[in-house]
């Protein structure tokens, strides 16, 4: 194995045709998601660039050293740069970078690196995916926190990925600007803890909504927002007056969750719950909204009275930002393929990351 590797994975590198061939795959493995010392070993790049590889060992120029930089087909958010850090330790010899967090133009720069392409080169096509995908949910979750404002603006989105990268998602609503999300796997690993209440599961099961306002009440633990479900079984507004009375000054929240069945969550449904709660003496009591929520959406609801927001589809189906990968030096020299200007890009705002 590599010594510049060992100790990060267990597997081979594959560095030619003949060990994509010898690659047997457990037909019993759980899931078709690659795992980690798969991703670092490459098993999840695209052929060619082993083909690459193996061109350049038979011509003896595998250990060129090259630099490349990585940018953007349009304006977002940067995310992802913390595991594209981490999947080229020990491959590079130097990296700069933007931060997590940072916006970027079209075609500016986000990552310049630099080494021997033999080092890096089978890590072009998981390092494209970790920076392409986790930009584009953390581009949306920010149209949805600053649709949001000062409110509460949750990620709901893990049902709507494949489990292996839900967390990555989650992850990148965070930097993204969100409050909070509901993915226990995202939230811990960002340090915080998942947040979420009760679903309409419980109800259903229990078969009465104050029944499961209470004992939530009853056995979670202080500072667990009491934010219950209203639009079980009843009208939403006749179930948060129910709520509101059985749990009293203990109710944070009601949430609104109506289907498309029933003309999802409106501004005039936000209305009336609000004047029905006011006019009963319950003022505190917010009310959060979830359901198919976009900007647009959150922006209508918020003015109509809506305190809080979950979103999860429109943050899970981000489009990636696609990004591209153009070598600019070989050897100390400019290049670039036709159309691209040869040699380093001009930016000040990359910070050496390794």
């Amino acid at each position: 194995m590599d010594n510049r590797n060992q100790g990060r994975r267990s597997l081979e590198d594959l560095r030619s045709l003949e060990s994509v061939k010898a690659l047997e795959v457990d037909p019993g493995r759980p899931f078709g998601s690659a795992e980690h010392a798969e991703i670092l070993a490459g098993y999840t790049t695209d052929i060619y660039f082993v083909k690459s590889l193996e061109m350049l060992q038979h011509l003896g120029l595998e250990e060129t050293r090259v630099t490349a930089e990585i940018f953007a087909n349009r304006p977002g958010l940067l995310c992802g740069m913390d595991e594209s850090i981490r999947l080229l330790r020990g491959r590079v010899d130097e990296a700069w970078a933007l931060p997590d967090g940072s916006e970027f133009d079209a075609k500016e720069v986000v990552l310049r690196i630099r080494g021997s392409y033999g080092g890096f080169g089978i890590t072009e096509t998981p390092l494209l995916g970790l920076l392409a995908s986790s930009s584009g949910w953390a581009t949306r979750a920010r149209e949805v926190k600053v649709a949001a404002g000062d409110k509460l603006a949750i990620c709901f989105g893990a049902r709507h990925l494949h489990p292996a990268v839900a967390p990555v998602m989650e992850r990148a609503s965070l930097v993204g600007g969100m409050d909070g999300c509901s993915c226990i796997l995202a939230a811990r690993q960002a340090g915080v803890m998942p947040v979420g209440t009760v679903p309409h599961a419980a109800i259903l099961i229990a078969g009465d909504t104050v029944t499961i306002a209470k004992t939530y009440h009853a056995i979670m633990p202080e500072g667990e927002s009491r934010t219950i479900l209203v639009d079980t079984f009843k009208d939403e507004a006749e179930e948060s007056l129910r709520v509101a009375e059985a749990l009293g000054e203990d109710l944070d929240a009601v949430r609104l969750d109506t289907p498309s069945e029933r003309g999802r969550v409106t501004p005039e449904l936000v209305r009336e719950v609000r004047a029905r709660l006011d006019m009963s003496g319950f003022e505190w009591v917010k009310i959060f909204c979830s359901g198919g929520l976009d900007p647009a959406r959150i922006t209508a609801l918020s003015e109509a009275g809506a305190d809080g927001f979950g979103v999860g589809s429109y943050i899970a189906s981000a489009p990636a930002i696609d990004m591209t990968m153009d070598i600019k030096e070989v050897g100390g020299e400019a290049v670039a393929k036709r159309g691209r200007i040869p040699g380093l890009s001009d930016t000040d705002r990359l910070e050496r990351v390794l």
